[in-house]
């Protein structure tokens, strides 16, 4: 089981956190396309707390945190 943390407009439509079977998932990226979240979509993506990317290799187990561009003015 993996564990996905969404934030700021990324959970518009979406739960809050989301648990996903991990066998489904070979890479971090996977998991935007299940949750149909556009990759430009997404500023910071975070796996077990440490920066990371799309192409990161996931495990069962894993917490991915996923944030949106954030402006502000």
């Amino acid at each position: 089981m993996i564990e996905i943390r969404l934030f700021a407009t990324l959970r518009d439509g979406r739960d809050k956190i989301i648990k996903l079977d991990s066998t489904s998932f070979t890479v971090a990226g996977d998991v935007l396309k299940h949750l149909s979240i556009c990759p430009e979509d997404v500023a910071i993506y975070l796996i077990n707390g440490k920066h990371s990317n799309q192409d990161a290799p996931i495990k069962d187990g894993d917490i991915i945190a996923i944030f949106p561009p954030i402006g502000g003015g």
